[in-house]
């Protein structure tokens, strides 16, 4: 290389450090020293190996790139207005600012370019694992000879406490495992955190871990353009294996008094460490300049437009090539999942998580690229899928994905197949460990991603396993997530509806909660008619204005029908409401036409009574812990007779 060229690449290198740490000192608020440590890595990654189109961002075939250390949004702004894509400079000179599109941490449904949203530590690295997942099973379904669909990696620069998290843990273990050769990690390894030195909580062999995890582990300088570059190379050479780049660093490099302290990490440099960076990296103390010849070595576009133009032409080939794949392929690129040709089993009594496997095989039969699993219980909570393989470097094909017991990272990762695009995934697990998966699920409901979780044994209802796996607060607990649809269905018929509303969804999550017990039929109507899609409905009514409305969830649908039937000389109504967050997006007039307004009203769900009070005048649930014996038992010793039910209806209208 020419020593002009390398000083092209200081010069470009300088430019994001200047851009960044610019917009850092403007908005008197964020991350500077990872910029300036991590700049000639990122330098590395987007100029010499990321393939991108900046003027089409959700380019299907691109590489996809995570910054999973996200307080150092203002390099990835940076890059992405450097490299072309639609994220001007104004909106760089707005950062952290409201309604700009360079939020304080990335978003990935805000900013152009920007693959999810990352700042919680771990997620990033947790999710990528699905980014690479999605990118082997489209290849292995529709890349033939010569036809190389689906090529690309998925890289991520992370820092000392993504590693530090324990969704990080779990998920470079299931990588590993999966041995996912497309994924790359750069860890800035730059020894600071925010209460100073790593050594004083993280005294681990990085290199040693990850070698044991299965992973293929390099080490190297992090502010060498070259050395990064020839590691780059030799992780993607490195096909069997996921690969960590240990990059050493300097934090807050260039800045002559705070550089490699925690004094850099999370406060603007101040006017005067600013002048004296920008001096020291030999940039333009005028604030936002950008030098011609980087801001042209950096520019994307032509080389993006040039990708997608050598990729259309393959995929115009393909098509002729292989009629019938390309037809699946095509339906895979429209993102449409829609239902209505689905051919839904015939629902009996039986549990709900049993109806949801049905659906799940019905779905998956229609959907050949719907692929998920669970986390060590596939048996219990009925995801897998039959006779479809399971994911794994010697099967890549597989569509069952065993996530092992690593909850978190399982929900992460179905977060990454979901972003990647052109696939759907779901991960399935007891409703108690919801509570291991919450950040992720939260996560995707914010970046606005229609992922599915799957929860059973959604209450005191699984018996003798007794209060440590009896959920009480979990479903309050997702349906406080905003954006996110909480579905527990009564029966079959419900139960097709929440997969039916899962698939459809386009900008949305869904947690669908069935029950391991079993549930009568309560109604038969097709999912694409099915009433339960407005959320809440009158599944039974009185003759004339009711008297008393009856509220059930799940499995105390059918005891509230038990109940209206025992009320004699009472008008009673039952509303089953599977999704309180749908029922509350009704119409006004729809809401007060099931709920009337005047008249009293009673919920039953096996959970905690806190947020039915929006719903009903008295509430049937459960606000303790629960106990270890028979689930029938157990339901009558906490209230959920019809007994309890009758004599709470008449106290009410007494």
């Amino acid at each position: 290389m020419t020593p002009a060229a390398v000083s092209l690449d200081e010069l470009c290198v300088n430019a994001i450090r200047g851009l960044s740490i610019d917009a850092v000192q403007k908005a008197n608020s964020g991350h500077p020293g990872l910029p300036l440590g991590a700049a000639p890595m990122a330098y590395a990654i987007w100029k010499r190996h990321l393939r991108h189109a900046p003027s089409q961002p959700q380019w299907l075939n691109r590489d996809r790139f995570i910054l999973s250390a996200g307080h150092g949004s203002a390099l990835l702004y940076s890059l992405l207005h450097l490299t072309g894509y639609d994220l001007p400079l104004s909106e760089v000179q707005a950062f952290r600012q409201i309604g700009s599109k360079t939020p304080g941490h990335p978003e990935n449904h805000i900013t152009p370019g920007v693959e999810m949203a990352t700042g919680p530590l771990g997620q990033g690295i947790a999710t990528s694992v699905g980014f690479a997942l999605a990118e082997r099973y489209l290849a292995a379904r529709f890349n033939r000879p010569e036809f190389p669909i689906f090529d690309h990696f998925t890289y991520v620069i992370c820092s000392d406490g993504d590693l530090m998290e324990g969704v990080g843990q779990e998920a470079a273990s299931l990588a590993g495992t999966l041995g996912l050769g497309k994924l790359i990690w750069v860890y800035d390894s730059n020894g600071i955190t925010i209460d100073g030195s790593t050594d004083i909580a993280y005294r681990e062999d990085v290199a040693a871990k990850f070698s044991a995890l299965g992973w293929h582990v390099q080490s190297v300088d992090g502010m060498d353009v070259d050395a990064v570059d020839r590691a780059l190379q030799s992780a993607k050479a490195e096909t069997a294996r996921p690969s960590i780049i240990i990059a050493t660093t300097i934090i807050g490099f260039g800045s002559p008094n705070k550089a490699g302290t925690s004094k850099v990490h999370g406060a603007p440099l101040g006017e005067e460490e600013l002048r004296l960076t920008k001096e020291a990296l030999g940039l333009p103390a005028e604030p936002f300049s950008i030098p011609n010849d980087a801001r042209a070595a950096l520019d994307a576009r032509a080389a993006g437009e040039a990708h997608i133009e050598v990729w259309d032409s393959l995929l115009t080939r393909y098509r002729a090539n292989f009629p019938e794949l390309a037809a699946e392929l095509d339906q895979v690129l429209s993102e449409t999942w829609d239902c209505t040709s689905v051919a839904w089993p015939e629902f009996k009594s039986v549990a709900t998580r049993k109806s949801s496997h049905d659906c799940l095989l019905a779905l998956a039969n229609h959907f050949p690229t719907l692929i998920g699993g669970s986390a060590d219980l596939a048996e219990s909570v009925y995801t897998d899928l039959h006779g479809m393989g399971l994911q794994s470097a010697q099967d890549p094909n597989g569509r069952n994905i065993a996530f092992g017991i690593r909850e978190h990272a399982m929900a992460a990762a179905v977060n990454g197949i979901t972003l990647h695009g052109g696939c759907r995934a779901f991960g399935g697990t007891f409703l108690i460990f919801s509570d291991y998966c919450k950040p992720s699920i939260r996560l995707a409901a914010l970046m606005e991603i229609p992922s599915i979780f799957v929860f059973s044994h959604d209450s005191i209802g699984l018996g003798e396993d007794g209060p440590t796996h009896q959920p009480v607060e979990q479903i309050l607990g997702l349906r406080s997530i905003p954006n996110l649809n909480v579905i527990r269905p009564a029966d079959g018929a419900e139960t097709a509806v929440a997969w039916s509303l899962a698939l459809e969804s386009e900008d949305r999550p869904t947690a669908i909660v069935t029950s391991r017990q079993n549930l009568p039929v309560v109604t038969n109507e097709a999912p694409a008619e099915h009433p339960a899609r407005n959320g809440g409905y009158v599944l039974q009514d009185s003759d004339g204005v009711p008297d008393l409305i009856l509220i059930a969830t799940g499995s105390e649908v059918s005891l509230a029908l038990q109940a209206a039937e025992a009320l004699e000389g009472v008008n009673s109504r039952v509303v089953s409401m599977p999704c309180t967050r749908i029922f509350d997006e009704q119409p006004e007039a729809y809401r007060n036409s099931v709920l009337i307004p005047s008249i009293p009203s009673i919920s039953i769900e096996a959970a905690t009574t806190l947020g039915w009070q929006k719903y009903s005048d008295v509430q049937i649930g459960i606000d303790t812990f629960g106990a270890s014996g028979p689930g029938p038992k157990l339901m009558e010793h906490f209230g959920f007779t019809v007994a309890n039910v009758v004599e709470t209806a008449r106290n009410l209208l007494s």
